[in-house]
């Protein structure tokens, strides 16, 4: 009984947090806006990092990879003056789950720290290739993305902070139920049923392995789509933007918030990069202080995760 209380309260408290970050477009500054858009872009990279890691039993620190992969395309539509904000969305999700497919074969055969070393060696490659390909990504100076997109034909073009980050809190939260619904439809239970026992799976006739394509193949999407929010917010995009550091922060954002969990991975990278940004600005030098804090309070009190109870 308890259990269903508890959940009845977080639904009924979703369409009243979206409300809350909704106001924010009028009632926080500039920089507090551009701020909240980069929790919500982190936690969008968080929820495919999860989805992999928590749901599909494919640990990951290569996300990134695709991540980077939608930002350069993004940012390449924007150099070809295609400045529709919802076309370089769909074209970077695309690019990343392309890049997901490609590499599918040699990640969803692989069970453990193999897998973790595999999409490292990937997210590596796909960092030293975007220092060096410079008349595709701009090499190690970057890419400048300065025109600000229409989001859709038809509509006025973003103007300010606001309207960036309505855009892209519309995204997120879009495509973060959309995972939570196929999560609660019976292809979640499939990719559960695999990370618990894949042997028996397969013993049942299961193609285990065309389940977990398909899950990285999402998971790589929703990177690429993240890729593309992060060059409308900044409007720029670097190798650092997919680094190493990036792929440590987004693990360490699911771990906190419960490797099973969707919202979980949401709530961990807002406490992460709040943690590190906010926090950290109080006491410049000691933001990895700080997140080691955090991230040693979370596995003694809450080993599974603030929300790791949960299946999505």
């Amino acid at each position: 009984m308890n259990r269903k209380v508890l959940r009845a309260s977080g639904i009924a408290a979703v369409p009243l947090v979206l409300a809350l970050l909704v106001s924010f477009a009028w009632t926080l500054t500039d920089y507090a806006q551009v701020t909240i858009a980069k929790v919500l872009i982190i936690a969008l990279l968080a929820v495919s990092v999860a989805l992999l890691t928590g749901t599909a039993g494919l640990p990951t620190l290569g996300q990134t990879a695709p991540y980077l992969v939608g930002a350069y395309t993004a940012a390449n539509l924007v150099d070809a003056d295609m400045d529709i904000a919802a076309v370089q969305l769909l074209a970077a999700a695309g690019a990343g789950a392309l890049f997901a497919l490609i590499t599918a074969p040699i990640v969803v055969y692989a069970r453990g720290v193999v897998v973790l070393m595999i999409t490292l060696a990937l997210g590596e490659l796909t960092y030293t290739l975007a220092g060096q390909w410079k008349a595709i990504t701009g090499g190690t100076d970057g890419k400048l993305a300065f025109a600000r997109p229409y989001p859709l034909p038809g509509l006025s073009k973003f103007d300010s902070d606001a309207d960036v980050y309505l855009y892209v809190l519309i995204v997120v939260a879009i495509l973060v139920g959309v995972v939570l619904l196929v999560l609660r439809s019976p292809a979640g239970t499939l990719l559960r049923a695999t990370r618990d026992d894949d042997a028996r799976m397969r013993a049942s006739g299961h193609p285990v392995a065309g389940y977990l394509t398909a899950a990285y193949v999402g998971a790589g999407a929703l990177a690429g789509a993240a890729g593309s929010l992060v060059v409308t917010v900044d409007q720029f995009v670097s190798p650092g933007t997919g680094g190493f550091e990036v792929s440590a922060l987004i693990l360490l954002a699911v771990t906190i918030g419960g490797a099973t969990s969707m919202l979980g991975a949401v709530v961990g990278a807002a406490l992460v990069v709040l943690t590190r940004d906010w926090l950290g600005s109080y006491w410049p030098g000691n933001a990895p202080l700080l997140l080691g804090v955090l991230f040693i309070l979370c596995v003694y009190l809450l080993p599974r995760g603030l929300l790791g109870r949960r299946n999505a």
